[in-house]
């Protein structure tokens, strides 16, 4: 088999792993700021051993800028994994995850107010038609009153502070190699969870077996395993296959959610959820769009 047939399988089996991620949070019977401190945690064991030998054999030292961006940068991922586990925890897997999923759209805006990135019309139809979708979303919870909007404001939060990584990441990975960032900001995002255990005095230790099983298989399947097999996919693969391929995980994730922990979804979840979807695609699509026309000038 060859490297393209199986970067194509590894990207559906990381895809469909990662899925599982807020199933597993919300099934730990954790706080959800406990669950992913130790998904990072077993997640930055792994990456020791290859983070070492690339230095071994890298001769030059690692930058000082680059490193305090990739500190910076696991703050911000810190936080949004504590507000995306929070939400989850406090209301349930799929609307927390679905709207963390806008995050493309701010780092659209992002490289647009710090960066002097221009935008097409295409990126703020799919930015109108996005939140249009957590309209209806917010709308189903003033007509039911069923707390959805608590998750939602989370996951608001959340890809915020996740699309402040992404632009992070952009300028730190100019400075640092691929796995020296990568360990180096998850060794920091996992320290800042530490710091927000500590401070809402969660406890480290005291969990049952159970909880410690889904604290490995998080940290070994899905922090590990997951995205060693989408990596190696982006290897082989374009951005504008494996982008599309990883913003069907709210989707997943709600079926997952529906089959393994009786989660039912609403109309209005689906309706506003399946808007949100195609707002997203849409700004996706528009920077794919935007980058190969970039490219054949």
């Amino acid at each position: 088999m060859n490297n393209i047939k199986k970067s194509y399988i590894f990207l559906i089996i990381g895809a469909i792993l990662i899925a599982f991620s807020p199933v597993l949070i919300k099934g730990a019977g954790a706080p959800g700021t406990t669950a992913v401190f130790y998904r990072l945690f077993f997640g930055t064991v792994t990456l020791i051993i290859p983070f070492v030998i690339s230095r071994i054999k890298g001769k030059d030292k690692l930058n000082k800028k680059g490193i305090l961006i990739a500190i910076v940068a696991g703050l911000c991922l810190a936080i949004d994994m504590n507000l995306w586990a929070t939400g989850i925890v406090a209301t349930n897997a799929a609307m927390p995850t679905l709207v963390a999923n806008l995050a493309p759209i701010w780092v659209g805006i992002g490289a647009f107010l710090f960066f002097k990135e221009r935008q097409s019309l295409l990126f703020w139809m799919g930015l109108l038609i996005a939140f249009l979708g957590v309209s209806f979303l917010i709308i189903q919870d003033l007509v039911l009153a069923n707390g959805i909007i608590k998750g939602l404001m989370f996951g608001l939060l959340g890809g915020m502070f996740y699309a402040a990584f992404m632009l992070l990441a952009q300028s730190g990975r100019k400075k640092l190699d691929t796995i020296s960032f990568l360990f180096i900001s998850t060794f920091a995002t996992t320290v800042f969870l530490g710091i927000f255990m500590k401070v809402q005095n969660f406890d480290f230790i005291n969990f049952s077996t159970k909880t410690w099983v889904y604290f490995i298989i998080m940290g070994v399947m899905i922090q590990a395993g997951a995205w060693f097999l989408i990596n190696f996919a982006q290897g082989f693969l374009p951005a504008s296959l494996v982008s599309p391929t990883l913003l069907a995980q709210p989707v997943l994730a709600g079926g997952i959610a529906y089959f393994m922990l009786g989660e039912e979804l609403t109309l209005w979840q689906i309706f506003g959820g399946f808007i949100v979807v195609i707002g997203i695609y849409t700004v996706h699509f528009a920077k794919q769009r935007k980058s190969k026309s970039l490219s054949k000038k």
